[in-house]
């Protein structure tokens, strides 16, 4: 500097010494989204992925939403419900499959899998037992995001859409017994539960988890009474503390439980394995000793069954006969009360969605969101399922990796 102070005054001129703007934190830019809403076409599946209040819900939110022409028919939910939601209807696939984010319950069938675009963010069960391999190369080829239902978990590092579809199969397995065993043809005209002087009616229950709990409940509030056997000490007195009430309790031990299922009137299977397919414990020389005109509901059917004599059956066609037991088999029992199962499935995906809206995106959601980001089994074409890499030899990365690496 010359002394002359020139310097000093070029100096604080300058935006050190300026009034500055005060920089204050960017505001999250909230996107709109386009939702598709296809007809399910799987055989025997009667749910919808939105009911009619969580859809006017997306939409009084700015959201879009093309519903496909009856795709809630079978839910008892009607198109002029969803457009006095504020849906779109549109009538064709091709049409549904031209949203961003593609909702539905069942996996995309081939056809539905054609019209998948790149990019595409798709909700729906995978359903691993019936996939093969082609499935999951088609998803990655197409360079989208899918996330599995069932896959999904929340805060408590529990299955949120799992427990509610368990809890519905529950409920409802205790409720079709009862039909059966008031039937003359596949029972034996006994009312399900107790009256004073008569004998209750004795329930086997294989499976402490929210299946087993749930039915026990039904069962219990109807007066029957009620066994439970599982693998798992833990489950067993997790269960009764839930109960809040002592009950029979036991390791599944072949001696004890086949002596149970001589006295037995009805038999639940709810034994779920973690992967693949679930541990028979029950076999067909125990069936044959059970009650002439007792029930067998085997919901574990949709990992294949836990019983020896189970054989999947159908809605339409449920339950045959063996060994003078009625076996009832039908995988997706919750499609069975479609209605109240749609809503389950609403609860969860209504918060899901609004929140991709206002945090900006569906990655940005994930990143955020480490329940839902367990869902994903392929992230913009890469395959980031460890069972589903292994079981079909398909290389695979970490989400986390992945999601860290954006």
């Amino acid at each position: 500097m010359d002394g002359s102070g020139s310097d000093y005054k070029v100096f604080s001129r300058s935006w050190h010494f300026s009034p500055q703007e005060e920089m204050l934190e960017v505001k999250k830019r909230k996107n709109s989204l386009v939702i598709g809403i296809p007809l399910e076409t799987t055989y025997d599946e009667s749910r919808v992925a939105l009911a009619p209040e969580a859809a006017s819900l997306l939409t009084q939110n700015g959201h879009r939403i093309l519903l496909q022409s009856k795709a809630g028919n079978n839910a008892f939910y009607l198109d002029k419900e969803y457009a006095n939601a504020g849906c779109e209807i549109v009538y064709s696939d091709k049409e549904v499959f031209q949203a961003d984010i593609i909702l539905k319950v069942a996996p995309l069938s081939d056809k539905e899998l054609e019209y998948v675009k790149k990019g595409q963010v798709i909700f729906s069960t995978v359903a691993l037992p019936m996939q093969k391999e082609n499935y999951f190369r088609t998803l990655m080829s197409k360079k989208v995001t899918a996330i599995a239902f069932e896959f999904i978990r929340d805060k408590a590092n529990t299955f949120p859409l799992l427990r509610s579809m368990s809890e519905i199969a529950g409920n409802t397995a205790i409720l079709i017994a009862a039909e059966y065993l008031s039937n003359k043809q596949y029972g034996k005209g006994r009312m399900f539960g107790g009256l004073s002087g008569i004998t209750p009616t004795e329930v086997v229950i294989l499976g402490a988890g929210t299946v087993g709990e749930y039915a026990a409940r039904a069962a219990m509030g109807l007066g029957a009474t009620v066994k439970i056997f599982d693998h798992s000490v833990y489950k067993l007195r997790r269960l009764q503390n839930n109960l809040n009430t002592r009950i029979f309790t036991s390791i599944i031990q072949p001696k004890v439980l086949s002596k149970c299922l001589r006295h037995a009137d009805v038999l639940i299977g709810a034994i779920h394995a973690p992967w693949g397919r679930s541990p028979i414990v029950v076999n067909e020389e125990m069936v044959s000793k059970m009650k002439y005109g007792s029930v067998v509901v085997d919901v574990s059917i949709d990992q294949g069954g836990c019983i020896e004599t189970s054989r999947v059956t159908t809605h339409s066609d449920p339950v045959f006969k063996k060994h003078g037991v009625t076996h009832y088999c039908v995988p997706n029992i919750a499609s069975r009360v479609p209605n109240t199962a749609s809503y389950a499935f609403s609860n969860f995906f209504a918060p899901v969605l609004l929140g991709i809206g206002e945090e900006g995106g569906t990655e940005i959601m994930l990143k955020r969101d480490p329940g839902v980001r367990q869902g994903v089994y392929v992230y913009n074409g890469t395959l980031t399922n460890q069972y589903i890499g292994e079981y079909f030899r398909i290389p695979y990365q970490d989400i986390d990796l992945l999601m860290a690496a954006f």
